[in-house]
């Protein structure tokens, strides 16, 4: 659980610094430039993301069970998992409705990923993993919304055809992870 614990706070911690000091990070990008910063950035992520796949997965070797879903959360949690997928897409798809009216799809898909995953799962483990991406992501979407304020930020009117790409490529992606690639890369199949 320690490798766990300490890749959260490295990867969501290194995610916080918008929120926490905005100005901070400024700072340090003026200071050593926008390269260097977006290469320690990463850095930092994929070692806390690294630190996370190696201590949820020797979580999992010895589960503390705190609840027992009901038996009807999966589906809810493959319909949330959907939406996910379709706000993710919709962040990086240029002139999508959904960015045009909701401004940040991506934290919502987090939120909504990491709703799911907690209510279909009962372990010690999952509860910290999807319980901390799911603060972060509220904590996140209050700050960009509170920027979008501030700096009056204005974002570009939707289009048919980004919105339908962002439809299609979220149901496509969403149903290669419902039928094979959860399995694969999770280690859990979500069929059979």
């Amino acid at each position: 659980m320690t490798l766990l614990i300490a890749g959260l706070i490295l990867f969501l911690g290194a995610h916080s610094i918008r929120i926490c000091a905005d100005g901070w990070r400024s700072r340090q990008i003026a200071r050593f430039g926008a390269t260097a910063w977006k290469i320690g950035y990463s850095a930092v992520s994929l070692i806390g993301l690294g630190l996370i796949i190696l201590g949820f997965g020797q979580a999992r070797q010895a589960p503390v069970l705190l609840w027992t879903p009901p038996a009807g959360m999966p589906h809810l949690t493959a319909l949330l998992v959907l939406l996910a997928f379709i706000l993710i897409a919709a962040a990086y798809v240029p002139r999508n409705h959904i960015k045009a009216r909701l401004h940040h799809p991506m934290l919502l898909g987090v939120q909504a990923w990491a709703l799911g995953h907690l209510l279909a799962n009962g372990e010690l483990a999952d509860i910290i993993l999807f319980a901390s991406f799911l603060v972060w992501a509220l904590l996140d979407l209050k700050a960009a919304r509170r920027r979008d304020r501030d700096q009056e930020t204005r974002y570009a009117a939707g289009a048919l055809p980004g919105t339908m790409f962002s439809l299609v490529a979220g149901v496509l992606i969403w149903l290669g992870f419902l039928v094979k690639l959860h399995g694969v890369l999770i280690g859990v199949p979500v069929l059979g």
